[in-house]
């Protein structure tokens, strides 16, 4: 997490705990030419709508507003973290234990760039995770992914 992101989340995070949700994470990247702050909120019961975002973006946004910490103009996002929310945290990483993930990394450990499998354990910036293609368990260091997500089971979904 960069320093402005992190700056960010700690300002906002109160606002969106008194609305009712938590703030899963907050992104602040260029694309192309423009700038996006992008909040990522879950709720304790059920699922993140449309209404919930809109109202969380209100309040962000008034508050951004009038506390302005970013110089550049920027596009505000608010959405749920979803089904296959990515994993950038330490403390995402402990959630997601058990789980099903995807990660990248920026060039390969043993001969390979991405690994699907069962998180197995996160300790100290290290990833324990069951490689399923090779049916082995491999250690990552955290600063060697370049991106990292939930995997959710569509068959299953589509079984049901």
């Amino acid at each position: 997490m960069t320093k402005t992101e992190l700056q960010i989340k700690e300002m906002t995070e109160p606002i969106v705990n008194e609305l009712g949700y938590s703030l899963y994470d907050v992104m602040y990247v260029k694309e192309s030419s423009e700038w996006f702050l992008r909040f990522f909120i879950d709720k304790p019961e059920g699922k993140v709508d449309l209404d919930d975002c809109e109202k969380v973006s209100q309040k962000i946004s008034d508050f951004l507003d009038e506390k302005d910490p970013i110089s550049e103009s920027y596009n505000l996002e608010v959405s749920s973290c979803g089904l296959e929310r990515h994993l950038r945290e330490p403390e995402h990483f402990k959630w997601a234990v058990g789980k099903n993930i995807q990660i990248k990394l920026y060039k390969a450990q043993n001969g390979k760039k991405e690994y699907e499998g069962v998180l197995k354990s996160f300790d100290n910036n290290t990833i324990t995770i069951y490689d399923e293609e090779t049916k082995e368990t491999v250690l990552i260091d955290l600063t060697s992914v370049s991106m990292s997500k939930l995997l959710f089971n569509w068959e299953e979904l589509e079984n049901e």
